[in-house]
Formats: structure tokens, sequence, C-alpha cells
């Protein structure tokens, strides 16, 4: 029996929630890594460094998708063909006792990409959460009437700062070009949002590593964080990425907080925005507290021709498996919990 207690607990847990949200892929995956562990062989060496590290700093760190991703990082290149052979493919039985078997031998001679990997925190940039964000864009263009000023913190490769660009149809919820090349479908319940026209006329986005898309080894990086059993989710980011690219997406290398600061201000004759999914939880502590007051003095300085709103598409700090849509709107500060959402975007329960 080898350490990694605590790791092997959280690999345990996050494999049922994969199962969970739709990913059988995953589930095994991270099940057997589990069981390598616990049996003291090659996964002990590439996760090390984890060895005797508390679950709560795993959760805030997102070890558990890193361990999962970095195998789908190996199998999307040309570096293990018996690994590229063995993943999940269109039309194809999946084979979990053969995919990890091939990643277990590609431990080896593959250690130091695979552990290059694991240096990074995880970039999903998921497209799919742009329909949880939609009904609060819609409510400030229709409560407002004005243009939006978009800005995006934890922005990653800034797919979801093209939001407007996209299609949505999620139950009686349409919205967007008919024929826009990315399409947002999930399920919806609940009355609709407000069913309005927005015209976009400023966006930026920032984080701290982002992913530049114009790089094929970062896209590569990106993309090997979508779960690879779930291929529409992949088909949808491709598409995201081809569209942001050809929009010229800038994501600035910036911190969060001093960002907000310098970038973030209401304008006269439009609805200034700031939004982010999923990217509160892996904050420090002092960096939340930071931002919050720093939003809450933007939200002061709003006006009725300049008006400021918060957009957030995070899980409550005791429940990640569940993400709340949450909106704070200036002058004022009023504070609404408008929906329920999938941390993937798959379903939304408007409660607005």
């Amino acid at each position: 029996m080898t350490g990694f207690t605590e790791l092997i607990g959280a690999l345990r847990i996050q494999a049922e929630i994969c199962g969970q949200m739709g990913s059988p892929f995953n589930e095994g995956l991270l099940d057997r890594i589990a069981r390598d562990l616990q049996a003291g062989g090659p996964s002990c060496r590439l996760f090390e460094r984890w060895e005797t590290t508390a679950l709560r700093q795993l959760a805030d760190d997102g070890v558990m998708i890193r361990v999962a991703n970095t195998f789908n990082h190996l199998a999307m290149g040309g570096e293990a063909p018996a690994l590229s052979a063995a993943w999940p493919r269109p039309g194809e039985p999946l084979d979990i006792d053969g995919a990890w078997a091939a990643a277990r031998a590609a431990i080896g001679p593959h250690f130091e990409m695979l552990s290059t990997f694991l240096d990074h925190e995880p970039q999903t940039n998921e497209v799919r959460r742009a329909g949880g964000l939609l009904g609060g864009f819609l409510t400030v263009a229709a409560e407002t009437g004005l243009p939006l000023r978009c800005f995006e913190i934890g922005a990653s490769a800034g797919l979801n700062l093209y939001w407007d660009r996209f299609r949505y149809q999620m139950g009686p919820v349409a919205w967007g070009d008919p024929d826009a090349s990315v399409r947002v479908d999930a399920d919806w319940e609940g009355d609709p949002p407000p069913r309005v026209p927005v015209e976009v006329i400023e966006r930026a986005g920032c984080d701290r590593r982002p992913t530049d898309l114009t790089d094929p080894v970062q896209r590569r990086r990106l993309l090997a964080c979508v779960w690879p059993d779930m291929l529409d989710r992949l088909a949808r980011s491709r598409r995201a990425i081809d569209l942001a690219l050809a929009e010229g997406v800038a994501v600035e290398a910036a911190d969060a907080l001093d960002w907000t600061r310098a970038r973030v201000r209401p304008r006269a004759g439009a609805a200034t925005v700031l939004f982010h999914s999923v990217f509160w939880q892996y904050l420090p502590k002092a960096t939340q507290e930071g931002l919050a007051a720093a939003i809450a003095e933007i939200g002061a300085s709003a006006t009725a021709d300049a008006p400021f709103a918060w957009l957030r598409f995070e899980p409550p700090p005791t429940n990640l498996r569940i993400i709340e849509v949450w909106l704070t709107s200036w002058p004022g500060g009023v504070e609404r919990r408008l929906a329920l959402a999938h941390p993937h975007g798959a379903s939304t329960i408007w409660l607005a």
C-alpha cells in the first residue's frame, strides 16, 4: 500500500461525478488510476507531487481533472500510437480496459510530456456554459435597453467572449443567428428569459495564463480538457475556436483583480457587464474578497445611463456539482439568483 490516500479518494469521487455527468470513459479511467496508485503502480511516480496533498487543496487545484486530461492530451497527438488507437472514437464502443492498459504503458516513455501537462491548471473554456449565462445577458439588455460592453475574467481562450455569435436552442428558448457555426443545444426548464436583440459594442477578457489559440500546441491542450467520450462537446469547441480565431480573439495575460480595477468602468450609453464561469472557486480567499470589493466599488459609480452588472456562473462553495447563475445590477446593487445549471451547461433551470 502506498501513500496517496487523499488523492485516491478524490479520484474515486471525481470518477463518480464523471459518470453522473455522462462520461463513462472518464469514470472508468479515473477508477483504474486510483487502483493503480493503491497498488503502487507507475502512476505513483507520475502523480508523486500530490502524494500527501489534502483533499481540499486537490479540489482547489483541479488535480482530479488534470489527472484525467493528461492522458487525453497524449492520446490526441501521434506520440503514443497505441494510446491514440485505444481512445474513444466516433461510432466505436468504449474499451476502457484497453485504453487504460495503453495509458499505463505510456507513462514511462512519455513521462516528461505527461508531467509537463500536469503543471498547468485546467482550462476547459466550456462553450455550452454560455447557455447558462445567456439569460443574464438578455436580462441586462431588456432592463436597460442599452448595448452591452462585456468583460470576462478567467476567460481562458476567450471562446465565450463571443456568446452573442452563437445559436441557442434550449427547449423553448431559441436565440441568435440560425446560421451560426456554433450551436448551443441544451435542456431548459421554467419560463424563457427576455427575448430581446442584443448589440455587443465592446468585449475584452483576461486570464492569468491565457490560451493562445494561434499556437497549435496550446489549442491541443485546451481541447484535451474536453472529456474524450463527449464528442459533441469536442466538435462544438473546435467550431468555437475557429470563430474566435476569425474574430481575432485576444485575451490579456493579467491578474483578475488588477485587470478589473484597471479596465472595468461604467460608461454612459451602454450597460457594462463583468462576467465569469467556473472561475471563482480557483481563487485564493484574499483575491475573492478583493475582487468582490472592487466590483462593489465599480457598481457604486454606476448611474441610470451608465449601468453595471456582475454576472456569474459558479458553484456554491458547499456543492461543486451544481451551478448557480447570479446577477447583481447597479445602480442599486440588486442581487438575484437567475438559474440553476449543469456544470457543463447541458441544462438550465430558470428561476427568475
